[in-house]
């Protein structure tokens, strides 16, 4: 496994819990946004989306580019795009705006265009997640990840879901899920050589 492969299943999560931290101490006063903290914790998730894509396409490669691995890495792919126009708009409304409830009415307003909600903030989130789920169960069907990783990614998903003050928590889900893959690579290069077609 590259040590960039390595960096990405590393770093994904990293800059998600990031995010979520971020999130916790910006609403310590009841009000999220806009501000520098609103507008740092959208950036590290938004370069952490890119950290995601790269490691979708690495467990990919992984589980040899089959149906499954292929479907999940399609399905968090396009996860990623949904997310980057939803935390993009987040960022950009905060820019612009003077107070929370401007920044809002500008999120709304965006929305409110056909076919927005639906593909970037409710379609879109959980095909991040339906994508990482197919891509550990394949592993873990191929014995490169453990059996509980998929559990944990099930996990991760439903607390940011439900409780989105939980996300810090979803993110070290997300890291112990596929700690056997980006703390030494061995895994995973195993796992690579063992797809490769033999002369």
């Amino acid at each position: 496994m590259t040590t960039t492969a390595q960096r990405s299943l590393l770093f994904g999560p990293l800059l998600f819990g990031a995010y979520g931290v971020i999130r916790l101490l910006d609403g310590l006063d009841g009000i999220r946004g806009p501000g520098l903290a609103w507008t740092t914790g959208h950036l590290c998730f938004l370069v952490g989306l890119f950290f995601f894509a790269q490691g979708f396409a690495a467990m990919r490669k992984a589980a040899g580019s089959d149906l499954w691995s292929s479907a999940g890495c399609w399905a968090g792919g396009a996860g990623v795009v949904a997310l980057a126009v939803q935390f993009s708009v987040d960022i950009t409304t905060g820019l612009m705006a003077d107070s929370h409830t401007e920044m809002a009415g500008l999120t709304r307003a965006f929305q409110s265009v056909p076919g927005v909600a639906f593909a970037f903030y409710l379609v879109g989130p959980l095909l991040f997640f339906v994508g990482q789920l197919l891509l550990t169960g394949r592993l873990a069907a191929l014995r490169t990840l453990a059996p509980w990783a998929p559990v944990l990614v099930l996990a991760a998903a439903l607390l940011t879901f439900a409780f989105m003050d939980l996300i810090p928590l979803g993110a070290v889900l997300l890291l112990l899920a596929c700690s056997p893959l980006w703390r030494t690579g061995a895994s995973l290069a195993a796992a690579v050589s063992s797809s490769r077609p033999r002369a």
